[in-house]
């Protein structure tokens, strides 16, 4: 029993590493390999480096991402956020229609 308790503090110590630095690195290693396998073709990005640009193309573990006019090539490990993804639909401005009515409206009152 006195050898059990003499353990004990060291056994709490690992239990303790394990549940506040251990466990969280993986699920963030997790994330992070979830989200660079999901990477498709016309997700906007940030690599671990700084650059902003949209994916052009991916090959097995290359990403090609077009920044401005430039192509350039990174190692998918290189990708650290992924801003937007390329699928969604943005969300559409004003209908025309409701900005001509109002045009309209204030140029008769104008008359």
């Amino acid at each position: 029993m006195n050898g059990l308790l003499t353990f004990l503090p060291i056994i709490l110590m690992i239990v303790l590493f394990y549940f506040l630095l251990i466990r969280p690195q993986q699920k963030r290693q997790k994330e992070v390999a979830n989200m660079q396998n999901s990477l498709a073709k016309g997700d906007k990005i940030i690599t671990i480096g700084g650059l902003h640009g949209v994916v052009d193309a991916i090959e097995d573990s290359i990403v090609i991402l077009k920044c401005g006019n430039a192509k350039l090539t990174f190692d998918r490990n290189a990708i650290r956020t992924v801003l937007e993804k390329g699928s969604t639909v943005a969300a559409e401005p004003a209908t025309p229609k409701a900005t001509e009515e109002v045009s309209e409206d204030a140029t008769e009152e104008n008359k």
